[in-house]
C-alpha cells in the first residue's frame, strides 16, 4: 500500500543539485500569512470595532532599521471590514506584545496601563538610588518594615485559623456530649413511659361480664330456650373496666358485684330456688277490699 503522504523522494542517478538555479527575489518582499489580530482595535477611517482574535489574510514584512537586541520586527498590513481602509501594526519584542501603527487605534486596557505605571515607578525608582545612597538606605528600611508586617499580620492569620480550628473540635465534643446527654434523657423518659403504662394497666383492668356473673350465662341460655329464641342470638359477653388502687391487694371479683347479683349467685351455687319476695299489701295500698 503506497503512504499517502511521501516522505522519501527519488532522485535519478545524474542528479547534481548545483545545477539547480537558486531563486532571488527582492530584498524586502512581503508575504501573505493568514492571522488573528492581535489586539482590539477601532479603525480610524470609519470607526468599525475589530474585536481581537478577528482572522484576516495579511501582509508580512520586515521592519527597516528598527530591531530590539538583534531580534527584527515585523509589519502586518491588513483591512478593516467594514471599508477596506489599510491598517497597519508591528510586533514589539520588548514588551512581548503587539503596537498598532496606522490607520486603527488601540482599544484602552486598564491593567496594560497599570503595567506601565509600575514599570515607570521601578525605573524611576532605581534612577534614584544610584544618585543617592542615603535614599536607597531609606527604601531598603521601609522594604524591610513592609515586610515584617507583611510576616506579623500571617502569623496572626495563621494563629487565628488555629484556634478557630480548637474551637470547632470543642464544639464538636460538646456536642456529642450534648447528644449523649440527650440519649440518656430519651433513655430515662422511656422508661418512666414504660413504667406509667405498667402502672395504668394495674389500675385499670378489663375482665369479662361472664366470669363476673357466673351462672348467669346459663340463665341467659335458659331463659332463651323457655322462650323459643335460638341460643345464637344470646348477648354475647361484655368487658368490663374495673378500677381499683395501685397500691392495695386485688381484691376479690365476688365483693366487687351488687348485692342482688351476688344473692343470685350464691342460691345457683347452692341449688336452693331464690328468696321470694312478700306480698305488698294491696288492700292497705290501695284500699280495695279482695275476697278470697
Amino acid at each position: 500500500m503506497s503512504e499517502r503522504k511521501v516522505l522519501n523522494k527519488y532522485f535519478p542517478p545524474d542528479f547534481d543539485p548545483s545545477l539547480i538555479p537558486r531563486r532571488r527575489g527582492p530584498k524586502n518582499s512581503q508575504q501573505v500569512v493568514r492571522l488573528m489580530a492581535p489586539f482590539s482595535m477601532r479603525c480610524n477611517t470609519c470607526g468599525e470595532y475589530i474585536y481581537k482574535g478577528k482572522k484576516f489574510n495579511a501582509r508580512k514584512e520586515t521592519v527597516d532599521g528598527e530591531d530590539y537586541y538583534g531580534i527584527k520586527i515585523f509589519r502586518f498590513y491588513i483591512k478593516c471590514t467594514l471599508c477596506s481602509a489599510e491598517i497597519t501594526f508591528k510586533t514589539d519584542p520588548k514588551n512581548t506584545d503587539y503596537s498598532a501603527e496606522h490607520g486603527a487605534s488601540r482599544n484602552f486596557e486598564p491593567w496594560r496601563e497599570e503595567k506601565v505605571v509600575e514599570e515607570e515607578d521601578r525605573l524611576a525608582r532605581l534612577e534614584e538610588e544610584e544618585n543617592n545612597p542615603m535614599k536607597a538606605l531609606e527604601n531598603r528600611t521601609v522594604d524591610a518594615k513592609r515586610e515584617m508586617d507583611i510576616l506579623d499580620a500571617l502569623q496572626d492569620i495563621r494563629a487565628r485559623n488555629a484556634r478557630n480550628e480548637r474551637v470547632g473540635q470543642a464544639s464538636d465534643l460538646v456536642s456529642r456530649i450534648t447528644a449523649e446527654e440527650e440519649t440518656e434523657e430519651e433513655t430515662e423518659r422511656r422508661l418512666a413511659e414504660e413504667e406509667d403504662e405498667r402502672l395504668v394497666r394495674e389500675v385499670f383492668s378489663k375482665v369479662s361480664m361472664p366470669a363476673l356473673l357466673g351462672g348467669s350465662s346459663t340463665a341467659a341460655a335458659a331463659a332463651a330456650d323457655s322462650s323459643g329464641d335460638s341460643p345464637t342470638e344470646a348477648t354475647p359477653p361484655q368487658l368490663v373496666t374495673i378500677k381499683r388502687k395501685a397500691d392495695d391487694v386485688e381484691p376479690d371479683l365476688r365483693s366487687l358485684l351488687p348485692e342482688s347479683t351476688r344473692v343470685v349467685r350464691d342460691a345457683k351455687s347452692l341449688g336452693s330456688p331464690p328468696a321470694k319476695k312478700p306480698k305488698s299489701n294491696l288492700k292497705n295500698k290501695l284500699g280495695i277490699k279482695i275476697k278470697k
